[in-house]
């Protein structure tokens, strides 16, 4: 397929008229070709007609008919073949062993969410029929369903070219609820985003859906965003990206004359607590572990170990100097971008200018350009509590902190002062779990994951799986952007009362024509 440089609205393909967008190879620093031109406010007004008038139709497709287009992109994305992968390389850095399987993710996750689709449960409906002679007040009959919300804006990030971009799990997750997606690409990866948004164009065409079920926007700066969360048709949005990107988008999103939701997933710096007997126990193999965990993939996940938090002593001090040794002898690795390079340099200054902290380890220095060189920092627990820039501050790379507890009971005061986190790991043993009991129930409040003798990096797209957190994890603590749940975001319920059966939804029949799973009169029937 060759790249066109275009904008995707609908069905046609458009040149764009603002200012130019350049990929950048960032391990090499030559320009990509095609140019890509940003699109105007005419643009945006395009994609989102387009979206509304195919919203009633598409939102009442059949499960069948939702689940088979879904597959049907994931053909198409793994029918684009190598070119795909060779692109997402040149524009990303990332290595083809990565992006092999972040592809198999993304065509994943949208095969996990036909089966969720076809089995109907989203649609929660519920059922509680009419009781006329019932004493004081007779019952009118009442139905409930889950309806989507609306079209949908979706902005790629710049750490998944593919399983959280054009088609990933936001997109995914809408299309399957029923909404129809407006995606604004990221300007590091316009190519893969073009080969990933013209699949899936195909694919609403080879399906038979309206052409505005799906576009695909580009647009450097905050414009073309900007206009996409303040349209009065978008009813929702998807993000994942910085603090300062996603808050500025929930400030457009709550001043609109109609506010919506915005799930933006933020900052995280994932705390790993190292408990006293596990430290004792096997505190090299821990150490060993975290440093493979920070170092994986230049350390670019929003899941990445920023901060670990341990008891002061000889076991901390073994800790620190094998986990000095592993990141001493870590490569340099190449980062996703120029820009995310230069706030990884900066956010590591940071660190080593800080008059409180001290230097552990410094990984190799890289010899091509942007290349990320691991870091790994130490403090005294009172001088990280004092200071809240160390608390909230997330180093993007492969940088973390350890925090120099003087006894548990100041790990546990240091957990309650953290922001909400995506993730909160527990490194422990029996002997622990007294400390972990009393550690648990403030995690909880802090975090969307816990884990035990494990690495948050690595997030399984399932049915369990939760990838969200308190503020500024995310924006909203009561989702997740991973996993089957994640499409109850762009869902809302409606309630029918006392409607003629030849006007009730087909999920709401008495018959049960879709064959879900329904509450009826409070009992649970197949």
């Amino acid at each position: 397929m060759t790249l066109e440089g275009k904008l995707l609205i609908g069905q046609q393909a458009v040149s764009g008229q603002q200012t130019e967008i350049h990929a950048i190879n960032p391990a090499t620093d030559e320009r990509l070709e095609p140019t890509y031109m940003g699109g105007s406010k005419a643009d945006v007004e395009k994609a989102c007609a387009l979206a509304e008038a195919a919203f009633d139709t598409y939102r009442e497709t059949s499960l069948e008919e939702r689940a088979t287009f879904l597959e049907t992109i994931a053909s198409e994305i793994e029918a684009i073949g190598d070119a795909l992968i060779e692109r997402a390389m040149a524009e990303s850095g990332l290595p083809r062993a990565r992006l092999e399987g972040e592809r198999g993710r993304t065509c994943g996750q949208l095969r996990l969410f036909a089966g969720v689709v076809r089995a109907g449960e989203w649609l929660d409906v519920r059922v509680d029929p009419a009781l006329p002679e019932r004493e004081p007040m007779p019952r009118v009959d009442l139905r409930q369903r889950h309806i989507a919300l609306g079209p949908v804006v979706v902005f790629g990030p710049s750490n998944f070219p593919l399983a959280f971009s054009v088609a990933g799990g936001d997109t995914a997750s809408a299309l399957a609820a029923g909404c129809p997606v407006v995606v604004k690409a990221h300007s590091a990866h316009p190519g893969t985003s073009e080969l990933v948004g013209r699949a899936l164009q195909k694919s609403v065409e080879t399906c038979g859906l309206p052409e505005g079920v799906f576009s695909l926007l580009f647009g450097s700066g905050r414009e073309v965003g900007a206009a996409l969360v303040a349209d009065p048709r978008i009813q929702a949005v998807g993000f994942t990206g910085s603090r300062s990107g996603g808050t500025a988008l929930l400030s457009i999103a709550q001043n609109r004359p109609q506010p919506i939701p915005v799930y933006a997933e933020m900052s995280s710096i994932n705390p790993v607590f190292l408990l006293p007997e596990a430290l004792k126990a096997r505190g090299q193999a821990i150490a060993e572990g975290f440093v493979g965990s920070l170092t994986m993939g230049a350390g670019q996940f929003c899941t990445n170990p920023g901060l670990v938090i341990g008891v002061k002593g000889t076991d901390l001090d073994g800790f620190l100097d094998v986990a000095g040794k592993v990141v001493e002898g870590s490569a340099a690795q190449t980062m996703l971008t120029p820009d995310t390079h230069q706030a990884y340099q900066e956010g590591v200054e940071r660190l080593s200018s800080h008059a409180k902290v001290r230097e552990v380890a410094r990984g190799e220095k890289g010899a091509d350009p942007h290349q990320c060189q691991p870091a790994l920092f130490a403090v005294a627990a009172a001088d990280f509590m004092a200071d809240e820039a160390l608390q909230r501050e997330e180093v993007f790379g492969a940088c973390s902190l350890v925090v120099e507890c003087t006894d548990p009971d100041e790990m546990k005061r240091i957990a309650a002062q953290l922001e909400g986190q995506l993730t909160a790991t527990l490194q422990l043993d029996d002997g622990d779990l007294g400390t972990a009991k009393q550690l648990l129930p403030i995690l909880e409040r802090k975090a969307g994951r816990i884990l035990a003798n494990g690495w948050p990096t690595g997030v399984e797209v399932c049915h369990a799986m939760v990838h969200g957190g308190p503020y500024p994890a995310t924006s909203d603590s009561r989702t997740t952007s991973v996993g089957s749940a994640a499409i109850h975001r762009f869902l809302r319920p409606v309630c029918y009362q006392a409607l003629p059966a030849d006007l009730l939804p087909e999920a709401l029949k008495e018959s049960n024509p879709l064959g879900v799973s329904r509450l009826v009169d409070g009992k649970r029937e197949a």
